[in-house]
């Protein structure tokens, strides 16, 4: 079975994908900090919109540049110093943009009327796909510049799993140079769809949004599409790089879930995507599961009998009080742990479910975590979530 300590000795890139709110940027922030103690020179990407990153990076804010962690802020939060460096950045979707509109306009003058289009400065960012096209973009320039022993990269949150996958293709469809020059063109016809329509009919429409708005939407919406004329085989040819680099065998997808009943499921779909996509797969990560307690000789009976006696808990515990205060505190802490031993058993179903429909031969990547009490918020906490990841071991431990 491989481990999450293989993957970073043997790969150049780690995509944590899956859908929003099950802990991707803190198994990234968790694996890359990990590689950084094996003596990888490592970088994490994230678009984590709450910039939780860079609160448990120790930083006030990231940016659209990589920035490295101090070695120091490692000690201060008593963390070994890493043989290796560790780096982290925040992506910029609207800069990513500029810098793509500056690397393939023919000219200066193109790439002044593009970047100063107040329509391209609405709608930059903001189109369908753009975020996780830009985070593959920046995933392949950082890639490229060599900088980098690994690159993890934390995906966008999705309620689509296909959105990351379908992210080059889907961009590709809007900036179609077949179809940029159907609105730059009102000549070219297809069932009469063209501006001169959009002046005629929808003129209204237009009209209340230049109130609205303040410029002329129109003109800007023309010189838009008129100023990417040209640039389409090359942001063409870039996606084409993206997507066969996360083809290739230095990738590996490691895909991150809860045992929620929702997410599972989710799971098991995106599993299914990414093996009709052939994009090579590390495994699994299953966050905030609660574990059974009662796993030791004998533990299930003898809780059978505190369930009869809640007494017997404060007995366990020590306390020597009696009376009617002491036996409600005994019968709440019963129930309280009744009701935690139900989510433990829930969670175990789901995760025997998951990986009955994936993973029935137990050969891929399988790593938990247990559900905190307290979110990860901090450094030291990124390491107490790597010592799950990594209890397969890595080499020296």
């Amino acid at each position: 079975m491989t481990s999450l300590t293989e993957l970073i000795e043997t790969k150049r890139i780690l995509v944590c994908v899956g859908s929003g709110g099950v802990g991707k940027t803190t198994t990234s922030a968790a694996i890359a900090l990990r590689a950084a103690g094996m003596g990888r020179k490592v970088c994490v990407l994230t678009i984590d919109p709450a910039k939780r990153l860079a609160n448990s990076m120790g930083l006030d804010a990231l940016g659209n540049k990589e920035t490295r962690i101090p070695d120091d802020r490692l000690k201060t939060a008593g963390i070994a110093r890493p043989k290796g460096e560790l780096w982290a950045m925040m992506l910029d979707t609207k800069r990513t943009w500029d810098d793509l509109v500056d690397r393939f306009a023919k000219s200066p003058e193109q790439r002044d009327r593009i970047l100063g289009n107040r329509y391209y400065q609405q709608i930059s960012g903001a189109l369908a796909g753009s975020q996780e096209f830009m985070a593959m973009e920046k995933l392949y320039e950082l890639h490229e510049s060599g900088k980098y022993d690994l690159l993890v990269l934390d995906t966008p949150p999705t309620r689509n799993a296909l959105d990351f996958l379908d992210a080059p293709q889907k961009m590709m469809g809007i900036m179609d140079e077949s179809v940029i020059k159907l609105f730059v063109n009102p000549s070219l016809k297809a069932g009469k769809l063209g501006f001169g329509l959009l002046r005629t009919s929808g003129a209204w429409m237009f009209k209340v949004l230049e109130k609205v708005t303040g410029f002329q939407v129109l003109a800007d919406m023309g010189e838009f599409v008129e100023g990417f004329s040209g640039m389409y085989g090359g942001f063409s040819e870039r996606a084409k790089r993206v997507e066969a680099l996360l083809r290739e065998e230095k990738s590996s997808f490691i895909l991150v879930t809860s045992p929620a009943p929702s997410t599972v499921e989710e799971a098991i779909y995106f599993f299914g995507k990414i093996q009709e996509a052939k994009i090579p797969f590390g495994g699994f990560v299953v966050n905030r599961i609660h574990k059974d307690a009662l796993t030791m000789s004998g533990a299930k009976t003898e809780w059978k009998k505190m369930r009869k006696e809640p007494a017997l808990f404060l007995k366990a515990l020590g306390a020597s009080k009696r009376g009617k205060a002491a036996e409600a505190l005994a019968e709440r802490l019963s129930e309280n742990f009744q009701a935690f031993q139900a989510l433990a058993e829930m969670d175990a179903e789901q995760m025997e479910h998951l990986r009955a429909e994936t993973d029935p031969k137990q050969k891929k990547l399988w790593r938990t975590v247990p559900h905190f009490e307290l979110d990860v918020h901090d450094l030291s906490g990124l390491a107490r979530v790597g010592e799950h990841l990594f209890a397969d071991g890595a080499p020296g431990e």
